[in-house]
């Protein structure tokens, strides 16, 4: 898993300096109330939606971009936001078509006509940012713009592709703002979102209001929000404490969640069942120790899962042993039933026999922030205890981390992942498929003819057997190793409404649905 806008001709914003950390849009008189301040430790790649696939990136586009399609709260069904209707054309799943709204403008007065969704994704496709979203459109073959009617015709029958096209993905640019074959630079954006950006420093803040032209899916903007950015879980939980925010949502830290209390007064404490993971993922390159299958195997052996969820997080997540989590259709059990307990005797076979000298020496990286410090010195502590493996721990900064593994600078690397639609695809086609958004080197022909299968099905409970097969073979070839999956949790002071509405565990950030008592 993730802005900004230039001058509004419709709300007569003024454009004003802000120093070379920002800059800065003068609201009208309607935007002048006390903003909601959000904290939250993600972290923004990019305000181009070409150029992020990122949980801190896709809170802000989705409130100040949009896409053709978008999700209600709790829905598994996307419905029109930029568009006025969408639907496939025939029943071959190949040709998509949406009919775009005619009262879209954007900030600079433009009308926005179907070239400017075609351009959006087309220039996705083009970029081909090793950290953008490329990789949800695999079967994207081209898009047709005729006054506001978009045709997108695909490559093979793809049911999941409105459920792609309303993320973060699919975010509307302005065709005369944004660059065809690169990225746009700086800290400008321009898009048609409920939320208008009037201030935005790069880790530190971000200041919007609503935005008076808006029309879409979204019935009622809400007030002026802030987001507060922290650098680590621990300042984010001190901003909490002396109450400079009025909501958190990820990542406090791990004792804090364990230790909330419903009933405290002062405090809205919302949790939700999320399909939020965590993955250790291998690069398997040739070159790398993760190379060699027996390794990786080795590695899944000796894992011990509940030794990170009490020890780490204070069991605020549970052992994950599959990429499809649980409360996902079709989600099974792939890597316990090949590794039910830690084995250090079988890691030892595993190696043994494929000729692997031990130690191995091997590279673990991670981002910066949350846990993930204490969760890479945890596996570290468990792999050498073995005596098979020698691990050197990297810590990077987030945007650093991305582009490390992009480049296949680790050997191995800790990377969770936020679903940006309710369906079992979006844990296997970007993590392991074609193009894979993890940038491993791992290649199955077999998984991609599955995917392609799994996506024939509009009826998708058809796709249950496929998607079960796919994870087993996934557990086999190791290419990653599923670790843990959590719940969502929203904390707000009692005067703030509607803080249960803010995430529903995918990458979306309601923030129009915050309100002040």
């Amino acid at each position: 898993m993730r802005p900004i806008r230039l001058r509004i001709l419709i709300t007569s914003l003024v454009l004003v300096a802000a120093g070379a950390g920002g800059w800065q849009l003068l609201p009208s008189d309607r935007a002048e109330q006390k903003p909601i301040t959000v904290g939250t430790t993600d972290v923004v790649t990019s305000l181009d939606p070409a150029g992020a696939y990122d949980a801190g990136s896709w809170a802000l586009f989705s409130n100040i971009y949009q896409s053709l399609l978008t999700f209600k709260p709790g829905s598994v069904t996307p419905v029109p936001d930029a568009a006025r209707s969408c639907a496939f054309v025939g029943t071959d799943l190949r040709t998509y078509r949406c009919e775009l709204r005619d009262d879209l403008r954007f900030p600079g007065g433009r009308a926005m006509t179907g070239e400017d969704v075609k351009y959006s994704f087309d220039r996705v496709l083009a970029i081909k940012s090793d950290v953008g979203p490329r990789s949800l459109f695999t079967t994207l073959k081209s898009v047709v713009a005729k006054g506001r009617t978009v045709t997108f015709h695909l490559a093979s029958r793809d049911a999941t592709f409105p459920l792609k096209v309303a993320t973060g993905a699919g975010s509307i640019v302005d065709r005369t703002r944004y660059p065809a074959d690169t990225l746009r630079a700086g800290f400008e954006a321009d898009g048609t979102g409920p939320y208008i950006l009037t201030t935005y420093t790069p880790g530190s803040t971000a200041h919007l209001v609503p935005n008076p032209g808006y029309h879409g899916a979204v019935e009622e903007t809400g007030g002026p929000v802030d987001i507060a950015y922290f650098e680590t879980s621990d300042q984010l939980a001190a901003a909490w404490k002396a109450r400079t925010v009025d909501v958190t949502h990820r990542q406090l830290p791990p004792s804090l969640i364990a230790g909330l209390d419903a009933g405290n007064d002062g405090v809205r404490v919302n949790e939700a069942e999320s399909a939020a993971i965590r993955n250790l993922v291998f690069n398997v390159r040739q070159g790398s120790p993760m190379a060699g299958t027996a390794v990786r195997k080795a590695i899944a052996a000796t894992v011990d899962r509940a030794a990170i969820v009490t020890g780490v997080y204070d069991s605020t997540v549970d052992p994950l042993y599959s990429l499809v989590p649980q409360g996902i259709t079709s989600h099974t059990t792939p890597f316990f039933d090949s590794y039910p307990d830690p084995d250090p005797e079988r890691a030892k076979r595993l190696l043994a026999d494929a000729g692997v000298r031990t130690p191995v020496r091997f590279t673990l990286a991670h981002a910066q922030g949350g846990s993930a410090a204490p969760e890479a010195a945890e596996l570290r502590e468990q792999l050498e205890a073995t005596g098979l493996f020698e691990v050197k721990v990297v810590e990077k900064e987030w945007t650093e981390f991305q582009k490390g593994y992009s480049q296949g600078e680790y050997d191995a690397y800790c990377v969770s992942w936020l679903p940006d639609f309710p369906d079992p695809d979006n844990f296997v086609q970007p993590l392991v498929g074609g193009e894979s958004t993890l940038h491993n080197g791992y290649a199955s022909e077999q998984v991609d003819q599955l995917i392609e299968s799994t996506q024939q099905y509009s009826e998708r409970a058809r796709a249950s057997q496929d998607f079960r097969t796919l994870q087993k073979v996934v557990a086999e070839d190791v290419p990653v190793l599923p670790l843990w999956q959590k719940k969502d949790y929203v904390l707000s002071t009692e005067d703030i409404t509607g803080s249960q509405y803010l995430s529903d565990g995918t990458g979306l950030w309601r923030l129009w649905a915050l309100g002040r008592l």
